[in-house]
């Protein structure tokens, strides 16, 4: 997985490897553990300088969680993360507060994100001072400057959020997020609570950042069809494990693990001309605090070449053609006719 989004090889900006959290279950009054919520179970990836790695799956597969360990929002159960050669694990203190500066996330919720007591000025101002980047007139500069930057007018600097809209607030976050000139960011589901319009506002005013000032995204989405627009490579992610890998349009044209294939066949297709079957998966996901053995889709899988062996061997990640990584013991078979973006 270190090659770039070409197939060459690259030094990636951010490695992550057999990263896991695990939160602990415990019960009684004397609130012993008695198990654990695998919630990110050995996910590896890379994401190269100027790349987008869009992480998708269905809701409590762990994309969000996997996004804050990353960062050390949260702190991660085992694994490794290094960001421009650092460990990133190993950072404490002051070490720890630099490299954050280079690290940024915009949060799904533009409502909860920021602190209703701050106008948005002070919000977008305060990483500035924190780092040591600017203070008085040029911190003042610096906010005007962002605010335009994502289409915002400078006297939007003394409201305060609640006088914003959804699309303006998430604005905010944005530019709160580039104030300190990071490198990399974790974009956790930037527009899922937007309207449509909006959306696309949003996600163009993205591609725009990455380009002008050479950012790299992780892109934690629900929605395929942002993914398709915005992303270079896609990993899926089920029940705390990456299941498929590989650059967008071959994910798109050729999935081969069969949770990838009933994900596209949900995508409504813009036109009526185009027939596609729906892939319908039996039971419901498996819980992560007992997750099954071996192949964790193994119970819903609907791929006739399945047998024991599925519930016996943890099916590797491995590269199955240049680039692209699966999940999956058997030969899947393909469903979807070519519908790449």
């Amino acid at each position: 997985m270190s090659t770039s989004t070409t197939g060459t090889p690259a030094t990636p900006l951010l490695a992550v490897r057999n990263l896991t959290k695990h939160f602990p279950i415990r019960t009684g009054l004397l609130q012993r553990v008695t198990g654990a919520v695998k919630a990110v179970d050995g996910v590896s990836f890379d994401v190269q300088p100027g790349e987008t790695l869009a992480l998708v799956g269905e809701s409590g597969c762990g994309k969000t969680t996997t996004g804050r360990a990353i960062l050390r929002l949260i702190e991660p159960t085992s694994g490794t993360v290094r960001f421009d050669g650092t460990d990133v694990l190993a950072l404490r203190g002051e070490t720890l507060r630099r490299m954050r500066r280079r690290m940024q996330i915009i949060f799904q919720d533009p409502y909860g994100s920021l602190n209703p007591r701050m106008t948005v000025g002070a919000a977008i101002k305060e990483g500035l001072i924190v780092h040591g980047l600017a203070e008085g007139s040029e911190a003042d500069r610096r906010v005007v400057t962002l605010l335009d930057e994502v289409g915002l007018r400078p006297e939007y600097a003394s409201r305060y959020p609640h006088e914003f809209s959804g699309g303006q607030r998430q604005r905010i976050g944005i530019a709160r997020a580039l104030a300190v000139e990071p490198s990399f960011i974790v974009c956790d589901e930037p527009v899922s609570a937007l309207d449509v319009s909006v959306q696309a506002q949003v996600v163009n005013l993205l591609c725009d950042l990455q380009r002008d000032r050479g950012l790299s995204y992780l892109f934690i989405a629900h929605d395929l069809a942002v993914v398709a627009h915005m992303a270079d490579r896609v990993a899926v992610m089920y029940l705390g494990r990456i299941v498929e890998l590989a650059p967008r349009r071959t994910i798109f044209r050729t999935p081969l693990m069969p949770y990838t294939q009933a994900l596209l066949s949900a995508v409504p297709v813009p036109d009526p001309t185009v027939k596609r079957q729906r892939i319908l998966l039996a039971g419901d996901p498996p819980s992560p605090a007992n997750p099954p053995s071996g192949c964790v889709f193994h119970p819903r899988c609907p791929n006739p070449l399945k047998d024991a062996e599925c519930t016996r061997v943890v099916p590797p990640l491995e590269e199955k053609s240049p680039g692209h990584f699966v999940a999956c013991i058997k030969q899947p078979l393909l469903h979807l006719s070519s519908n790449a973006p």
